[in-house]
């Protein structure tokens, strides 16, 4: 029979080779993580259960720190620093304070190619999607029995196809249309299902957009977004790793539990008032929202164009005055290019604070954290009360997260 996208990945993962939905099937895991969230109880699983000797294969078996990098309470430090021994011991491999958010980490590095499985402990490990693979996050005694033995026990889940009509307008980014799409699934039409996604709108989108718009399948309650092949991700395989790679499509014939449509051709820009991800609403009805900060980074939107974006609208002007305007990016090598390439020093005359990589305020780890009654427009992918603080958080794309930050309400251009 013919196979989906994720009933292909994971079929040549298990011995069953062909898989359909609703079976529950061993799947070999390709690359294993945790993290400094959830990485100490992975290490205290492993130690109670198989202190002889724990991992099937170090040299996919990777503990990244990125939550709260580097440590600011003495919790974490403890936590963290118990990773390092353990790793250590068992010759595990480590992404430290330094390195960034895991996932960005594993893609950047090509650890994790498309047709790969992967798993960690990040429910927002199914952004490794936007290079065709699968990744999931479970929890910490899943991931230890992962760690010990390589594989997981996993059903396959139905697959929804959707189609986006019409080209994605200019004004619109790869944020507005992640967030338009929440917005039209809800939390229950692709709950538990995986997502295979078409149209001119997600094909033409960069690396960078293709990181985005996967990050937010958790939101959606999906198991994964699944993009069609694109020409970038086989350059950034060919050029930066010197491999050639094959992306997964569909087999003709393959079942679908359900298909819709939805017309994108007059999507402008979006933002997704709290406390909901899914409650979107066109920039222009939420215009005069005076915010106090914004916070510009997270896995969804911290890569080198997002914050290219922000500096082409704020260079040259200022940060509203008594507007906060926080940026982290998701790893050292996008710190680094935007150090190297001007683009740094674009956002600090500008009034920005830039730190080092990692999560940010979305892992209540770093900056980015609200106060009470404190508005605050973010780039990161929710936005309930306690997620980044006590404060009120509306979802947004990076342009107009500077926009904001530049006139000191929600809008998106002058």
């Amino acid at each position: 029979m013919a196979n989906t996208v994720i009933e292909q990945i994971i079929g040549s993962h298990s011995e069953e080779g062909s898989v359909r939905p609703g079976e529950a099937v061993w799947m070999g895991i390709d690359y294993r993580s945790a993290r400094d969230f959830g990485g100490p109880n992975v290490v205290a699983q492993l130690e109670e259960r198989f202190p002889e000797g724990p991992l099937a294969d170090p040299e996919r078996t990777f503990f990244t720190f990125d939550t709260n990098a580097p440590a600011n309470t003495i919790g974490y430090a403890e936590n963290q620093h118990r990773c390092r021994l353990f790793a250590r011991q068992w010759e595990a491999r480590l992404f430290d304070v330094d390195a960034g958010i895991g996932t960005h980490v594993a893609v950047e590095q090509g650890l994790v190619a498309p047709g790969n499985t992967a798993v960690g402990t990040d429910s927002h490990f199914n952004i490794l999607a936007a290079v065709g693979a699968f990744g999931q996050g479970m929890g910490d005694v899943d991931v230890a029995y992962i760690f010990r033995t390589g594989r997981a026990w996993f059903e396959v889940p139905p697959t929804v196809r959707i189609e986006l009509q019409g080209d994605l307008p200019e004004r619109a980014t790869a944020k507005d249309l992640a967030l338009f799409l929440l917005r039209e699934l809800g939390t229950d039409k692709v709950l538990g299902r995986a997502v295979e996604i078409s149209g001119q709108a997600v094909e033409g989108l960069d690396l960078a957009g293709r990181i985005t718009f996967c990050s937010l399948a958790t939101e959606a309650g999906s198991i994964a977004f699944f993009l069609p092949p694109s020409e970038v991700v086989d350059d950034f395989y060919r050029q930066r790793h010197g491999r050639e790679v094959i992306q997964p499509v569909a087999e003709p014939g393959a079942e679908y539990e359900k298909h819709y449509r939805f017309d994108v051709s007059g999507l402008g820009p979006v933002a997704s008032p709290p406390p909901d991800p899914n409650g979107a609403r066109p920039v222009e009805e939420l215009s005069g929202v005076k915010v106090d900060g914004v916070f510009v980074g997270s896995c969804t939107n911290g890569r080198w164009e997002d914050f290219r974006a922000v500096a082409e609208i704020l260079t040259g002007r200022r940060v509203k005055e008594g507007v906060m305007l926080k940026m982290v990016p998701t790893t050292r090598e996008v710190y680094t290019r935007i150090i190297e390439d001007g683009t740094m020093s674009d956002l600090v005359r500008a009034g920005a604070i830039v730190t080092h990589p990692g999560c940010g305020g979305c892992a209540s780890g770093q900056i980015g954290m609200t106060g009470r009654g404190e508005v605050q427009v973010s780039t990161s992918n929710r936005n309930f009360r306690g997620k980044q603080g006590l404060g009120e958080t509306y979802l947004a794309s990076p342009r107009t997260a500077a926009w904001s930050a530049l006139r000191g309400v929600i809008c998106n251009e002058d």
